[in-house]
């Protein structure tokens, strides 16, 4: 079984589960849940900073 990637946060997707949203021009992201959607679709935040994300850098 092929896992998924979250496109926000960078967590794991277990199959059967999250959303997969496609744009106009191709790009495919898969969001774990909708608080994740939100954050990028709605709200356009950067994922780096965030804490609650994988991809936080700490400085």
């Amino acid at each position: 079984m092929e896992t998924k990637i979250c496109s926000f946060c960078g967590r794991e997707i277990e199959v059967g589960t999250g959303k997969m949203f496609v744009k106009r021009d191709g790009k495919i992201f898969y969001f774990c849940s909708r608080k994740c959607e939100k954050n990028m679709l709605e709200l356009k935040r950067n994922p780096r900073k965030l804490k609650w994300t994988k991809y936080y850098s700490k400085q």
